[in-house]
């Protein structure tokens, strides 16, 4: 697992990632990760964040990260509300690119999650990042029930929210002699949090849905 600890972070020392032409589609995810991620310009945090927009971008059918932000603006929200690291990065030129560690790092890592390559994020869905501390008794995934899979995601040092929902449906069954109705509430599955973590990366907690919340629900992975 990746340290949390800048200090400990891994940039590129040239600009292998930023030699060759950069395409639209690859710009925009590298913006997007660099937006979303944490000041600290973590390498691996990059590519876990553009793995799971990847993820979601084909989840949800698009082909293209163009289409997929235009569908689905409310996903990822840098492209809309004004963050400076996103327009950065969008209105770089490649000569500025090469010349930033940080902007090549998050071009490497829309490189790789394009290209299907390691997932740093370990299957992850969404993420949060430091808002899910400072704001935590309101956050909409700990009000739902988060659970910290594995210390070295907890890079927050926050707790797990837990609390037990039960699920029923109502029964009617007729009895054929006296033909009155029977009514039942029958329960048909329960779980106690709805958010797995799957990484802790800079300044970043990876999530998926928890399995057995999926399962009783009927949701889907990605939404």
């Amino acid at each position: 697992m990746t340290s949390s600890n800048p200090s400990d972070t891994q940039l590129p020392a040239s600009a292998p990632a930023a030699a060759q032409p950069i395409d639209a589609q690859t710009k925009q995810l590298a913006a997007m990760a660099y937006g979303e991620a944490s000041l600290q310009d973590n390498s691996d945090e990059m590519m876990a964040i553009a793995s799971v927009l990847v993820r979601q971008r084909d989840s949800r059918g698009y082909s293209n990260m163009a289409t997929f932000t235009k569908n689905d603006p409310t996903f990822s929200f840098v492209i809309g509300d004004g963050n400076a690291r996103y327009n950065k990065m969008m209105k770089a030129t490649a000569d500025q690119i090469g010349k930033d560690p940080a902007m090549q790092a998050a071009i490497a890592a829309a490189r790789n999650a394009l290209a299907g390559g390691p997932d740093k994020s370990n299957g992850a869905y969404f993420w949060d990042g430091a808002d899910i501390k400072s704001n935590y008794d309101n956050h909409f995934k700990v009000r739902h029930g988060i659970k910290i899979t594995d210390p070295s995601h907890n890079i927050y040092d926050i707790k797990d929210s837990t609390k037990l929902v039960i699920l029923y449906k109502i029964v009617k069954t007729k009895d054929k002699k006296t033909k009155k109705v029977k009514t039942e509430k029958v329960e048909t599955g329960r779980y106690d949090h709805v958010y797995d973590s799957t990484a802790g990366i800079g300044g970043t907690i990876f999530w998926k849905y928890n399995q057995q919340y999926l399962d009783v629900t009927g949701g889907s992975e990605y939404r």
